[in-house]
């Protein structure tokens, strides 16, 4: 799952080609639709060409609303750039481009909107200039798409062109330590207080223990969405909708984080890499109050520079940012920063050290050395990767590949062990991630037969591990410690997701009770299934086929004691117990002997005594039959 931000000068389109694309308003505000302007973000979404499902936020592009903008491009995956052909480069083109810069998002296009407008040679001007506009920032050389919204011009080649840039456009990382910057809070009649955002850095449980940071709510999921469609497991990368238990919208605002509890902690200090904007006419002065940005969140503080008393324009260094008011970010988090008044951009850069021991003293060669050295990447986060790239894996061969001083890299292990990030699978040990992404595996493979057969209680575990192809012990493993999870459910030879019923239709229902009403009459002669199918039907679907049988026998509505031969449960049981009554009485007893203790005929009995000794009820000896004996446990 990605998320596709938009960006882009006010009335160039953004809102109008998104609606297009996806059929979706994502201007939601009554003012937006009278003004015909977006002020806050919009959302929607759209599955592309290869079938590969996309978010979609859309950003406000008047200057006035910049922080809204800043609030939504926080977690995206790649930037749709809009330029509308008839006006080109304009001021917030120019900032959002910036701030995309500064937010380091590499993976973009251009839709260049209102080709209708203007003429060719116009047109051929207006994508020269933009091309010229990208130089030098991390969108160089991004395609330029000339689209027609309103008459679904260049709609097809737009996505196609997305799908292609996300193609190879990787997943988000998975540390086990899920974390939704809220960009969005409401209530909704009768399930209370909602709030949505982009997921990073882990998946989120239904029924999840969360808490609300900065200001520490205790709180739990009671219920998951992603485009509007219930999920059991949200995996990170998705727009996500959660439903809190035991907190009001009055508590929660944009900028606050929903995580796991002990997961991260608020801060109002911050050890960061910061960058200036090239263009910016003055220098950055020490201790200048600024306005931070980063995820959702929005905290007045002031920049102390480390090494020196200015910042030109488009230099960078390391700084010291402390806020008013505290906010929640990871270590690698991405921020900008921007003017009190009028507002304008400044720069942005890295977050390197989220919770800084002290306040720094400038000018220090120590602090300098050490912040170089945490930004290069800790033990941990060299580990990780490795285990990502060679997972499953033994420790040993993580350790030899990691580059590291085996003692470093074995404490890594432990830690990463210890807080989840890595997960031991028997003698393998796996990322977070990897974890989610076989998970999500696993939830695909049994969604999609589920929906195949809707009538079947799961999905055979020899048929699952064939598709995941794991080796039989860490498949084993891995069924174990769903289930443990609640991620997957047992049901004898099959698994299953939790949610996952038998459910008849009404036909077959109706199907069954004829069925059951046919076997009460004769219950120890009952028609063949033969019959029985001629009688009732047999087309797929619809009649007494072999999918609705299996149902039938799975939810103990049937016995089916042969390939040809039913009964109905309550009759199947009270054989079985006259049967075991008369061999605890005499030890054994013949076909004859059924055959008249039940007024039957051979016809029924012998499928009936072979299958009982399928089930190790029974035990045949020559002619006979006896009580069958059972493994010791």
């Amino acid at each position: 799952m990605y998320t596709v931000g938009t960006a882009g000068h006010v009335d160039h389109g953004k809102s109008t080609l998104i609606h297009a694309l996806t059929g979706i308003d994502p201007d939601r505000l009554r003012e937006e639709k009278e003004r015909g302007m977006t002020i806050d973000l919009g959302f929607a979404w759209l599955t592309l060409p290869s079938g590969r499902e996309i978010s979609i936020v859309d950003v406000p592009g008047h200057e006035r609303f910049v922080k809204n903008m800043l609030a939504g491009v926080g977690g995206i995956d790649a930037a749709l750039l809009v330029v509308a052909a008839d006006e080109g480069i304009m001021p917030q083109t120019r900032e959002h481009l910036a701030i995309l810069d500064l937010l380091g998002i590499e993976r973009g296009l251009v839709a260049l909107t209102k080709t209708d407008l203007v003429d060719e040679e116009w047109l051929a001007l207006v994508q020269e200039e933009i091309g010229q506009t990208l130089e030098g920032t991390t969108l160089q050389g991004a395609p330029i798409v000339p689209v027609t919204a309103l008459r679904g011009t260049g709609l097809d080649s737009l996505t196609r062109q997305l799908d292609a840039l996300l193609e190879t456009t990787p997943a988000k990382r998975d540390l086990g330590r899920p974390r939704l910057p809220v960009d969005r809070v409401f209530s909704l009649g009768g399930f209370g207080t909602v709030v949505t955002g982009t997921l990073l850095d882990g998946a989120l449980h239904l029924g999840q223990e969360l808490e609300v940071l900065p200001r520490g709510l205790a709180t739990r999921a009671r219920g998951l969405q992603s485009h509007k469609s219930k999920v059991e497991l949200a995996l990170p990368g998705r727009r996500v909708a959660v439903n809190l238990g035991g907190v009001t919208t009055e508590e929660i605002q944009r900028g606050d984080v929903v995580t796991i509890p002990h997961g991260l902690r608020p801060t109002a200090a911050l050890d960061v890499r910061l960058r200036l904007l090239a263009g910016l006419p003055r220098p950055l002065a020490n201790a200048t109050a600024v306005s931070f940005h980063s995820g959702t969140a929005e905290a007045v503080g002031k920049v102390t520079l480390l090494d020196r008393d200015s910042l030109a324009p488009g230099e960078e260094t390391w700084a010291q940012v402390r806020l008013r008011s505290p906010v929640t970010v990871a270590k690698n988090d991405l921020f900008i920063i921007r003017q009190l008044s009028p507002g304008a951009t400044l720069g942005g850069g890295q977050v390197v050290d989220p919770a800084p021991a002290r306040r720094h003293r400038r000018r220090q060669p120590g602090v300098i050395t050490s912040l170089e050295t945490l930004a290069r990447g800790t033990p941990e986060e060299i580990v990780l990767q490795t285990v990502e790239l060679k997972e499953p894996a033994e420790p040993g061969a993580i350790v030899r590949a990691s580059g590291l001083d085996a003692a470093a890299a074995l404490e890594a292990l432990d830690t990463l062990l210890h807080n989840g990030g890595v997960i031991r699978l028997g003698p393998a040990v796996l990322s977070r991630s990897g974890w989610s992404r076989l998970t999500g595996r696993v939830a695909e493979y049994l969604a999609q037969y589920h929906r195949q057969y809707p009538l079947r209680p799961g999905m055979p575990r020899e048929e699952l591990k064939s598709r995941l192809q794991l080796p039989s012990r860490l498949f084993n493993d891995v069924v174990t410690r769903l289930v443990a999870e609640g991620a997957l459910a047992e049901a004898g030879p099959a698994v299953r997701l939790p949610g996952h019923q038998v459910r008849l239709s009404a036909a077959q229902q109706a199907l069954a009770d004829r069925l059951l009403a046919r076997l009460g009459a004769t219950p120890l002669t009952p028609p063949s299934l033969s019959e029985l199918r001629g009688e009732l039907g047999a087309t797929p679907g619809t009649g007494l086929d072999e999918e609705l049988l299996g149902a039938l026998g799975a939810l103990g509505t049937i016995v089916r004691v042969s390939d040809d031969l039913v009964f109905a449960p309550e009759t199947y049981q009270a054989m079985v117990e006259a049967i075991t009554a008369h061999l605890r009485e005499r030890g054994k007893i013949t076909v004859a002997e059924v055959r008249d203790r039940f007024g039957t005929s051979r016809r029924y009995v012998l499928p009936f005594l072979e299958h009982l000794d399928r089930e190790h009820v029974t035990r045949r000896v020559g002619d006979e039959r006896v009580l069958a004996v059972r493994p010791s446990p």
